[in-house]
C-alpha cells in the first residue's frame, strides 16, 4: 500500500483565506446590522404599502444577519479543523521522521 502525503503548505495557506473569508463575513454581518437601517417614517405616511415594505425589509435584514452568522459559523469550524488536521499530520510526519521516542531507547539509555 503507497503512503498518503499531505501538503502542509497548502493546509496552511487554506486557513489563511478562511480566516480573511472570516473577517469579510464579520464586516458583512456588521454591515447587515447596522448601515441598513430604514427608519418606520422612512417612506412616508400616506404610502399605503409603506408598513408591509418596512417590514419586508426587517424581514430581510434578520435573514440576511442569520445567513451571514452561519456561514461565519461554519467557515470559523472549518478553519478550526483545518488547523488541528494541520497540527495533527506535522505531529505524524515528525514522529514518522524522528521515531516516536526520539531515538532513544526505553531504557533511558
Amino acid at each position: 500500500m503507497g503512503q498518503m502525503r499531505v501538503d502542509l503548505s497548502e493546509l496552511e495557506e487554506t486557513v489563511r483565506k478562511l480566516k480573511r473569508v472570516s473577517s469579510a463575513m464579520g464586516d458583512s454581518v456588521t454591515k447587515s446590522k447596522y448601515n441598513t437601517f430604514l427608519p418606520a417614517q422612512a417612506l412616508g405616511k400616506e404610502f399605503k404599502e409603506a408598513d408591509d415594505l418596512h417590514r419586508a425589509h426587517e424581514e430581510m435584514k434578520d435573514l440576511i444577519q442569520e445567513i451571514t452568522r452561519v456561514i461565519n459559523g461554519v467557515v470559523n469550524d472549518f478553519g478550526e479543523n483545518a488547523k488541528k488536521v494541520h497540527g495533527n499530520y506535522q505531529n505524524a510526519e515528525h514522529d514518522a521522521k524522528h521515531g516516536m521516542d526520539g531515538g532513544q531507547s526505553g531504557s533511558g539509555n
